[in-house]
């Protein structure tokens, strides 16, 4: 059996959470690490690592807890713009084993950026190449047939 995640012990109350919401598969809690205020984490209740082992159902769940989550800070905050991000997985910074969903309320002057940031090395072609993305997309689906 794999140790219980911290996220299952802020869900089950053995860690304190400051949620702001919750729902019958997941639980919404501020970020202990907030990249901005309000920076909130989206978890659902089953403690899996990645998205594809969720079911269909527990990862429409997740989104409407997203949703929620989004319209009761788009009041707060008097925004509509949102980072939403998901680390699935060690290799694209996932901390904590457990899925989990971030959801940082984005206004004027809050000096957060845009995906680039996330890659500051990267060096994409401008303009794009069209041709190597269309190889690219059959080379993806040929491997998975």
């Amino acid at each position: 059996m794999a140790d219980t995640t911290l996220f299952e012990k802020i869900l089950s109350g053995n860690i304190p959470g400051n949620f702001v919401s919750r729902g019958e598969s997941w639980g919404a809690f501020l970020d202990v690490y907030p990249r901005s205020e309000g920076h909130t984490l989206v978890v659902p209740v089953n403690p899996v690592q990645r998205i594809t082992e969720l079911s269909k159902s527990e990862l429409g769940e997740l989104f409407e807890g997203v949703k929620n989550v989004q319209s009761l800070l788009s009041t707060y905050y008097n925004t509509t713009d949102f980072t939403v991000v998901i680390h699935d997985g060690p290799n694209a910074g996932q901390e904590i084993p457990h899925v989990h969903v971030h959801v940082i309320p984005r206004i004027d002057g809050d000096e957060g950026r845009a995906l680039p940031a996330m890659f500051p090395s990267a060096n994409p072609p401008n303009p794009p190449d069209f041709a190597s993305l269309a190889n690219l997309c059959s080379k993806i689906k040929e491997a998975s047939q």
